[in-house]
């Protein structure tokens, strides 16, 4: 082999390090940034990661809203009238946050159980319902409207 072979050689091989090194850190980072869906029965049957953020998302309980009187702190329960989650957050809700109404939150389950959310999403109006809340709704048999489709 030539010096000049040698070189490109050791030029080719660089540029492929350099390919698989940058492709393994942006699927690492594209892996650690998806958020999964879970639904209430998929927590309580054990699918959701535990460590990593994941979304859960069903139905405010009724009866469960729980206000901490000298903090944001507020306590509730997500159902999807087969299983309920207790979830934890602290800050503001959203206006349309109320018993009975589908919500999303992003947050991590604890090993107590409890959801510790960072972030609650609220519907928008009566007819929308985020299309993995409808799935799990619809898997765990709840059909608000029964014979109506649900967006």
């Amino acid at each position: 082999m030539t010096p000049r072979q040698k070189r490109r050689m050791a030029g080719v091989v660089l540029v492929v390090l350099a390919v698989s090194t940058a492709s393994a850190l942006a699927l690492s980072a594209f892996r650690e940034n998806l958020m999964y869906f879970y639904g209430p029965s998929q927590i309580a049957q054990g699918e959701a990661p535990g460590e990593r953020i994941i979304r859960l998302g069903g139905l405010v309980e009724k009866g469960s809203i729980q206000h901490n009187d000298t903090d944001l702190t507020v306590k509730f329960s997500i159902t999807d009238t087969a299983h309920s989650i207790p979830v934890e957050y602290v800050g503001l809700l959203p206006d349309l946050f109320r018993e009975g109404q589908g919500v999303v939150t992003h947050g991590r389950l604890g090993s107590d159980g409890i959801f510790r959310a960072e972030r609650v999403l609220a519907r928008h109006d009566e007819n929308y319902m985020a299309p993995e809340v409808a799935a799990a709704l619809k898997a765990a048999g709840y059909e608000e409207h029964p014979g109506e489709k649900v967006y």
